[in-house]
């Protein structure tokens, strides 16, 4: 009798188990791909249970992938891509949640926890859903309308302002730097309008064996402008100009004016996830130097052109990006440069994933480099910009557990809304 209840109990307990089991492998299984605490993913995965998280995509039945974009208003714009895998694989969809800049981080959390529990019911069949599962939508309403009625004082303009200064000093040597930086930016979806400036010094001084001081300064001065007008879902036309001096590259003086187009492969309802830029400019430069130059000027004015071709993808694969720049200063080609960059970040198997990153550039273009030879101390110190033919980078990394890419950066204007497609 003994026997025949222990093996009845252990019955029980098999079967149970069995059935659990079996409702695990039942379960949605998830693979939510973000940067990290950019989309609140600890609270997401105890908030949204609707199914059991995994960490390779291999492993899913949807890959949720999350991109984030800074909207014109200071909020961001999240774009939630549900990328059905194995059984799935015909069904997809996309879910957009944008705030603004005064939401709290609750309500962020939230209207992403809100936008991923609609996305993902998309994939539980009626027999699958949870018991006891309560949904309740609600539309703010009041919220919008009094968004939308009380008006904006600044007419969508934000401003920024950033400021810095460190001191050290030791018994032979001292270095001060400081540093201001502003901006101002009004974006809408026919314009986009931004102002910066940037203003540095840095200032080194050593006790020299001979009992001399040795001070160095750099300085910068920089002001930039740009303005952009859409033109449709592919076509945009501005212009974009800068007024600037540095120690480092002789310039005293450089005031530059290029009207550009731009052509977009892609419509802009997909930025997000992939573009495909192509931009020229041209436009007109004076320049004024501190010192004489290796052409015996001065002060010049000169005439610049420059074609650029940008292509940027984010898919559940990883993320690619590539950028080629030519460039000359008329007239002729003989003051040329030549850039090309691109970086790669692939999931290769579970848990591990590759980055790459590297640039190469063609440069015939120093047209401010000093006639004089460079001394010692302004070689060493980093004083002044030498002349060099090219320049060359390359990158590499390994990364092991949940591979995370950057999502791709833009704006956007701004209104709470979901929209999905």
């Amino acid at each position: 009798m003994l026997l025949a209840s222990a093996a009845l109990v252990a019955w029980l307990l098999a079967a149970e188990q069995a059935g659990q089991s079996s409702q695990s492998a039942s379960r949605l299984r998830i693979f939510l791909d973000c940067s990290g605490g950019a989309c609140y993913e600890d609270f997401l995965r105890e908030e949204v249970t609707l199914g059991q998280y995994v960490r390779d995509r291999t492993d899913a039945d949807v890959h949720v992938l999350m991109t984030r974009a800074q909207t014109g208003a200071g909020g961001h714009e999240y774009t939630l891509a549900f990328i059905g895998l194995g059984s799935y694989a015909t069904t997809a969809r996309t879910l957009k949640v944008t705030t603004e800049a005064s939401d709290s981080e609750d309500r962020i959390r939230r209207q992403l926890a809100s936008a991923l529990t609609l996305g993902l019911l998309s994939y539980l069949a009626p027999t699958d859903l949870p018991p006891g599962l309560a949904i309740s939508a609600t539309v703010d309403g009041a919220h919008a309308a009094s968004s939308a009625t009380s008006g904006d004082p600044w007419r969508r303009w934000l401003f920024n302002l950033n400021a810095f200064a460190n001191f050290e000093s030791e018994e032979s040597t001292s270095q001060r730097n400081w540093g201001l930086s502003g901006g101002a930016d009004r974006i809408t979806p026919q314009w986009k309008v931004t102002f910066g400036v940037n203003v540095s010094e840095n200032r080194d001084e050593f006790d020299l064996d001979d009992g001399s001081r040795l001070a160095v300064v750099r300085e910068n001065r920089a002001f930039n402008w740009l303005t952009v007008r859409s033109l449709g879902d592919h076509w945009s036309a501005g212009a974009t100009g800068r007024v600037r001096s540095s120690t480092f590259d002789n310039t005293r003086l450089a005031i530059n004016l290029s009207p550009a187009i731009e052509w977009n492969f892609f419509p802009y309802a997909m930025y997000t996830r992939r573009q495909f830029r192509v931009q020229y400019a041209i436009g007109g430069s004076r320049l004024r130097y501190y010192e004489e130059t290796l052409f015996g000027r001065v002060e010049e004015t000169r005439a610049r052109q420059e074609l650029s071709a940008t292509f940027e993808q984010r898919e559940p694969w990883g993320t690619l990006e590539g950028r080629v720049e030519a460039s000359n200063y008329f007239p002729g080609l003989s003051t040329h440069r030549l850039e090309v960059d691109g970086e790669v970040d692939v999931r290769v198997t579970r848990g591990l994933s590759v980055s790459i990153e590297a640039s190469a550039s063609r440069i015939r273009d120093q047209l401010a480099l000093p006639r004089r030879d460079a001394s010692s101390e302004e070689v060493l110190l980093r004083l002044r910009q030498l002349q060099s033919d090219f320049e060359a980078r390359f990158e590499s990394a390994f990364n092991t557990g949940l591979a995370r890419a950057s999502p791709l950066s833009s704006t956007r204007d701004s209104g709470n809304s979901y929209s999905a497609t």
